[in-house]
């Protein structure tokens, strides 16, 4: 099948759909050492203020301000004071919504993901190099400098990828939240060595 770009219209729907509908695609970042590649394995979905456990819950700041811009940017933020994690907004203007990408399956670019990580070679647990959503993020090089950018732009987008049956889809509860925990808002591929917690 040949991989084409997702537009914007696919961003656009509702999250938890979104959520689903992102395992197996892939992710590319463009750089300019060349491209690193992750195929989606792990997603958690967050839909819009309705949702306690999501950064859009209380409303609109400056800090979450991507999240209501409407599908198709990538929202990033900075957690314990070291981490990036990186979500995909989905929805329509206004409605604060997003994807957290949990854990990608490196593609592209693997050595390149290894030195970014610091790690001394490719580790015997794939979960150690892009198994979580901080993994991902530094695996590929996110940061706050990508905080909104387009997903159908240039320097990151997803692609398409073999279409994925339900029966090898997990939905679960979300991960380290402490509200609506009951939520199986959590979606991975069932036989992936990257998801982050089986």
């Amino acid at each position: 099948m040949e991989k084409r770009r997702l537009p914007r219209r696919f961003f656009s729907r509702e999250t938890l759909p979104v959520a689903r509908d992102l395992l197996g695609t892939y992710l590319v970042r463009v750089t300019g050492r060349g491209r690193l590649v992750g195929k989606i394995v792990e997603v958690e979905a967050y839909p819009g203020t309705g949702d306690p456990a999501s950064h859009s819950y209380n409303g609109e700041t400056p800090r979450n301000a991507v999240m209501f811009g409407g599908g198709g940017r990538l929202y990033v933020y900075f957690t314990y004071g070291m981490h990036f994690c990186a979500n995909i907004v989905t929805g329509k203007k206004g409605e604060g919504c997003a994807v957290l990408i949990r854990a990608v399956e490196p593609v592209e670019g693997l050595a390149r993901m290894v030195r970014n990580r610091d790690l001394d070679g490719e580790p015997a647990d794939p979960r150690s190099l892009s198994g979580g959503p901080a993994r991902v993020c530094q695996a590929l090089g996110i940061t706050m400098r990508q905080n909104g950018t387009d997903l159908t732009g240039p320097e990151l987008y997803i692609v398409t990828g073999e279409p994925v049956p339900d029966s090898g889809v997990v939905a679960t509860t979300r991960i380290g939240i402490s509200s609506a925990k009951n939520k199986k808002w959590r979606f991975y591929l069932r036989d992936s060595p990257y998801v982050s917690k089986k």
